[in-house]
């Protein structure tokens, strides 16, 4: 039996292949932005969006960023994922954090 670690977690994740078709969500994830397994995210993102998300599925990079909405702070975090050496889509990790969080700087 294959076990989803992410189904239940706190963090939402969505999952795309090359072509933006949502392959993943876990519960967090289709509860903020509903079940678009299937669908194609290129559909609900602006044209800047899009551009970035080209980008991150050419293998350049993460983009990494914070927001506020309905009166929380998340940080977005997108990167490539790959398969067999080869970037096969697009992950995105959406967390909410505190308002104010401390910063440690570790050796």
């Amino acid at each position: 039996m294959e076990k989803d670690f992410f189904k239940e977690g706190c963090v939402s994740i969505t999952v795309c292949d090359c072509e933006g078709i949502v392959l993943y969500q876990n519960d967090k994830s289709k509860q903020v932005n509903g079940d678009v397994v299937g669908k194609n995210l290129f559909g609900c993102h602006n044209s800047k969006s899009q551009a970035i998300i080209h980008r991150l599925i050419d293998g350049n990079g993460t983009n990494s960023y914070t927001i506020s909405k309905k009166g929380q702070k998340k940080l977005i975090y997108q990167t490539p994922w790959y398969n067999e050496g080869k970037v096969a889509g697009l992950i995105e990790y959406s967390l909410i954090i505190p308002e104010e969080m401390p910063h440690y700087v570790r050796s």
